[in-house]
């Protein structure tokens, strides 16, 4: 299988009849604010962060500690997009019962649709879901983030971001070679974007 992300990912929308809370493997996409190339640059095919890159990094990195029944697999920090696999384990929400957590997780299992509605909107957030994970990393990076910037008017991340559920073994190693060749694939990334110098310091008023 080939991973197309026109067909596969970035048309992806929440599903609203499916429990992004239970147990599976997803691959999420976060752009920054306009596409804007905030977080390092791409050399000989290899990606630099920069302060905010490491920002990024640094936060991701928390989100097992924060919520122990996630599993963090695959990753890539790119200039103007973040692309991850996240693993959800079965948990009961006792801190004492964590053993699945720690067991390779089954892809074909636990696939019970939960009608949640409309998911995405924060006030309808399920705990230890896939959408708080996502709505708490973008918050803390933005929060330190604007820590280091004058302009807090600009928002760091576009509102919204991409999914979908990896359901097999053969679709999860398909995706994460995809993550890891991204930055060699960059002048061909549907969201290649110049650095525009002059435009990130009018934005955030950060020496790069």
């Amino acid at each position: 299988m080939t991973f197309d992300p026109e067909k596969h990912h970035r048309r992806s929308i929440r599903l609203r009849n499916y429990d992004y809370s239970q147990p599976g493997a997803y691959f999420v996409t976060i752009c920054t604010y306009q596409k804007q190339s905030w977080f390092g640059e791409i050399k000989n095919g290899q990606m630099y962060l920069n302060q905010l890159g490491k920002i990024v990094a640094d936060e991701w990195l928390k989100t097992c500690k924060i919520r122990p029944n996630f599993q963090l697999d695959e990753w890539v920090i790119m200039p103007n997009h973040f692309h991850g696999i996240v693993i959800i384990n079965d948990y009961s929400g006792d801190d004492q019962s964590l053993g699945a957590g720690n067991r390779p997780l089954d892809l074909g299992a636990g696939n019970r649709p939960l009608d949640l509605g409309a998911g995405n909107l924060p006030l309808q957030q399920k705990p230890n879901s896939l959408s708080s994970c996502i709505a708490g990393f973008k918050s803390a990076v933005t929060k330190r983030i604007n820590l280091l910037r004058q302009n807090t008017d600009t928002p760091i991340w576009q509102r919204n971001y991409y999914e979908s559920i990896l359901r097999d073994e053969k679709y999860l190693a398909v995706v994460r070679e995809y993550i890891i060749n991204n930055p060699k694939n960059w002048p061909n990334d549907r969201d290649y974007l110049p650095i525009d110098r002059q435009s990130q310091e009018l934005y955030l008023d950060l020496l790069f």
